[in-house]
């Protein structure tokens, strides 16, 4: 099969994902990251098949460079590995000689969710990269349903919970960009509680500001807050981008946490998303199992209580250019996940 690139505008392209998108390519750019974006065509058959692809460059140190490809590329092709590898290496002639791999985080589903020994019998120089940027499974709502509909489909205790945060009267109010600093405040003791590292306060605060002024395709975000007698205890922001909405950060109290207001605090930005339009509501993350030694594992309970599909996805995948290089760098990577995701969650 052949496969031709030519390199456009990002801003040119349609998008295809929230982070597949000119959007995500102005919004990264302003946190160290260039942008670029490529048309790519091929034949599937007798058909000729057009995609965008949206890639995202870094500069680690001179001579030292990556690319990453989020939620990319999309097609539904039996041959898609071999495809991915020959796209992959029409990238690599592209891209700026200091770049030392491309990693493609695929939106493709796994057929079985237990299926992570797979490897593609393709004679391509793809690599299962050894940490996944984007996490690969997640719980996605279908919106189509009636509310009384989703609310049937919770689990027993999530539903009891959303109840049970009304009768202890909860408060959910929709936030404005002067509400950031007091979500961030919830967000960082969050993060101190349960050990994960976070952006700076600009960071969310830029991401709000760029969907207000950006010219082309924006998101919808919004961001909603939860107080109880007059305090805040928790805070939820949500994305609505091409009939999709994501679940994109939550940050909870260490204070009130017996009233559940995370619970009701879901449940509001669900009925928001439906309200606008989405058909799907991504809850963006959970991990691969349920597992009570998992140091996310109460993240798990909580997103898979609402219901919704479980959904396995492919994960992070790497083409090195430089085979040297690359290698360097995935065992410096392999030792920075190992401390910062599996030591700091483990022990204080």
């Amino acid at each position: 099969m052949e496969v031709w690139i030519e390199r456009r505008d990002p801003e040119s392209l349609e998008a295809l994902h929230l982070l597949q998108s000119g959007f995500w390519c102005r919004f990264k750019e302003k946190f160290g990251w260039s942008a670029a974006g490529f048309h790519i065509w091929f034949r599937d058959k007798d058909k000729e098949v057009q995609i965008p692809l949206f890639v995202h460059l870094r500069t680690l140190f001179p001579g030292f460079a990556l690319a990453y490809v989020p939620f990319g590329p999309a097609f539904p092709l039996e041959d898609r590995w071999a495809l991915l590898g020959k796209i992959a290496g029409a990238l690599g002639k592209e891209l700026p000689s200091a770049c030392i791999l491309v990693r493609f985080d695929l939106p493709w589903e796994k057929l079985l969710a237990g299926d992570n020994d797979f490897i593609p019998q393709i004679s391509t120089r793809l690599r299962k990269a050894p940490v996944d940027i984007q996490p690969p499974d997640t719980v996605v709502l279908d919106l189509t349903q009636s509310e009384e509909e989703l609310l049937n489909g919770m689990k027993p205790k999530t539903r009891y919970n959303v109840r049970l945060a009304m009768k202890k009267g909860v408060e959910v109010r929709p936030g404005t960009t002067a509400d950031l600093e007091q979500w961030y405040t919830l967000y960082q003791e969050t993060a101190i509680r349960d050990r994960i590292a976070i952006h700076p306060y600009s960071y969310y605060r830029t991401l709000f500001e760029l969907s207000l002024s950006y010219g082309g395709e924006s998101p919808l975000l919004s961001l909603f807050l939860a107080s109880y007698e007059g305090t805040p205890v928790g805070g939820t922001i949500v994305a609505l981008f091409k009939g999709e909405a994501f679940y994109l950060y939550g940050a909870s109290s260490n204070q009130h946490r017996n009233v559940m207001a995370s619970y009701l605090l879901q449940w509001e930005a669900i009925k928001w998303a439906k309200r606008e339009g989405a058909s799907r509501y991504d809850l963006f993350g959970i991990p691969p199992q349920e597992d009570p030694a998992h140091p996310m594992g109460g993240l798990y309970r909580f997103k898979t209580g609402f219901g919704g599909r479980i959904l396995h996805r492919w994960g992070s995948w790497d083409y090195p250019i430089h085979r040297i290089r690359y290698e360097f760098y995935r065992q410096a990577e392999r030792l920075r996940y190992g401390y910062h995701k599996v030591l700091r969650k483990r022990f204080p």
